[in-house]
């Protein structure tokens, strides 16, 4: 993977670490682990995205290129998709606020990237 990948994935679980750690302490447990839960939905969707992607090298094609990202989008779709419904379909206690903004900050950290190559 690339240097910059490895950067901003290893960034998204430290902050959904460092906000569930932060939410454990100030609210409780459930709505830690909901935070968790969101920001790993967050950040293996990525991950799908990265490994599907770029897995083929495109070269100067512009349809390939085009055609890697959106099936790395349609990947990472899906495993956001599934990994909300098998939260809500297997935790009955998740706290729903707590979920997306743990998810919502693995998002932040794109944001961050983006400065840094400044």
């Amino acid at each position: 993977m690339h240097p910059h990948v490895i950067w901003i994935l290893s960034r998204q679980a430290a902050l959904a670490i460092l906000l569930g750690v932060i939410t454990w302490v100030l609210v409780g447990s459930n709505a830690a682990v909901s935070i968790l839960i969101g920001g790993s939905i967050g950040i293996i969707a990525n991950v799908g995205y990265v490994l599907r992607a770029m897995r083929v090298s495109t070269g100067d094609d512009p349809l390939r290129l085009y055609g890697a990202q959106s099936a790395g989008e349609g990947l990472k779709f899906a495993l956001t998709f599934a990994g909300f419904a098998l939260v809500f379909w297997g935790y009955k206690e998740v706290a729903a606020l707590p979920l997306f903004l743990g998810y919502a900050s693995t998002f932040a950290i794109f944001w961050v990237a983006l400065l840094k190559q400044r």
